[in-house]
This record gives C-alpha cells, sequence and structure tokens, in this order.
C-alpha cells in the first residue's frame, strides 16, 4: 500500500475509532440520564453519531476503516468506565454527563480540524467531515445551553 495512502486511511479511522467511542459514551450516558430530555439528547447523538460513521465507510470503500462492528478504542472504554465512577460519586449525573458531552465534542471538532488539513484526502470525504463538523458544533452549542440551563 502506498505510504500516502496508509496516512489517509490510518487518520480516517482515527475519526471512524472516535465516532465508535461517541456512540458507546452516548448511549451509555442515555442509560444513566435521569431526565427523559437528556436521555433523548444523548440517543440522539448516538444514533448521530452511527450514521456518521456508516457514511465515512460507505464514502470510501477501498479503505479498511473497520469492521463494520462498533467497537471503540480501549482509551474509549477506559474512559467509559471512568465516567461510570465519576457519575457515582456526583450528586447530578445528568450534569456530569453533559459537561463530559461538551468536552468531547471540543476534542471532535479540533480532530475534524486536524485531518481535514491533510492535503490528500479526497475533496468528497473532506466535505462529508466538515458536514460531520458543522453538526457537531450545532450540538455542542445545544449541549452548552443544557449545560448552563442545569
Amino acid at each position: 500500500m502506498n505510504k500516502d495512502i496508509k496516512k489517509i486511511e490510518d487518520k480516517l479511522k482515527d475519526v471512524v475509532e472516535k465516532n465508535e467511542d461517541s456512540v458507546k459514551g452516548f448511549e451509555k450516558a442515555a442509560d444513566l440520564a435521569k431526565e427523559l430530555s437528556t436521555k433523548s439528547y444523548f440517543d440522539k447523538k448516538a444514533k448521530q453519531r452511527r450514521s456518521f460513521i456508516k457514511q465515512l465507510r460507505n464514502a470510501t470503500p477501498a479503505l479498511q476503516l473497520g469492521n463494520g462492528e462498533i467497537d471503540g478504542s480501549t482509551k474509549g472504554a477506559i474512559h467509559r468506565s471512568w465516567m461510570d465512577v465519576k457519575t457515582l460519586f456526583s450528586g447530578d449525573n445528568d450534569e456530569t454527563m453533559l459537561s463530559e458531552a461538551v468536552r468531547g465534542d471540543k476534542a471532535a471538532i479540533s480532530e475534524y480540524n486536524e485531518v481535514m488539513t491533510e492535503v490528500l484526502i479526497p475533496n468528497r470525504m473532506k466535505e462529508i467531515l466538515r458536514e460531520q463538523k458543522e453538526i457537531i458544533q450545532n450540538d455542542l452549542e445545544t449541549s452548552m445551553i443544557l449545560e448552563n440551563f442545569r
């Protein structure tokens, strides 16, 4: 495999893996949330990130962007375990989880920005990444509003 193609594949795999981690995290947050509106919000975000993964995989069938399952990373699994401990000792789980969603969305935006600077990524893929980043930015604003509302 060409070295440049491998580099692009690795960067896009990272984006897919982070979205897999997000799906698992949002599903867990929806299960733990007390407020119905918070549960619904996290369910929506999990479905949205599943859609992102499917879009990325379908746009680049020649690249190996995962096995079609939502596996996530070891780092993501450790983080979800940390969130279990954090919510166990927190008096307001929904607020803690919304704060974590804000932090995660900020990190996702940074990663999308970094990947989109890669010159060799095809324009169609950059467009998909840009669209997904804009959706995350809009969600970030909503998360921050919900977090401040509490």
